[in-house]
């Protein structure tokens, strides 16, 4: 059975103050269009690969290391470099670690200002 929702106003936002009808989801209820805004990094591997490989690129452009400079260093084809900046492929852990050392940095500040 539903139930009426009130809505609470709040300076930012609208919040729903009663319950929502059986079985439907929070997001079925506030619709597709404001999924994105909410959803995390982590929830989505391509954005999340697009975000690693911005932030591997910009470390890279301040340290002033080439792709292939970076390659050499880092023990990398070449190719997979240019794939990681694009987001093209999932780093594993071993390879965030080879990066960091390659680019003479911490392996935490590839990580670190994720958009």
């Amino acid at each position: 059975m539903n139930t009426p929702v009130r809505w609470t106003v709040y300076p930012a936002f609208t919040l729903p103050t009663g319950t929502l009808p059986a079985a439907m989801l929070w997001s079925e209820w506030l619709g597709a269009a404001t999924l994105p805004a909410m959803a995390k990094l982590y929830d989505d591997p391509d954005r999340a690969s697009k975000a690693f490989g911005n932030r591997m690129r910009e470390l890279r452009h301040r340290e002033g290391v080439s792709q292939d400079t970076l390659a050499r260093e880092a023990d990398i084809h070449p190719t997979s470099i240019g794939r990681l900046e694009r987001g093209g492929r999932e780093p594993k852990l071993t390879t965030i670690l080879r990066l960091a050392d390659g680019l003479g940095v911490e392996p935490g500040e590839l990580l670190n200002r994720l958009d």
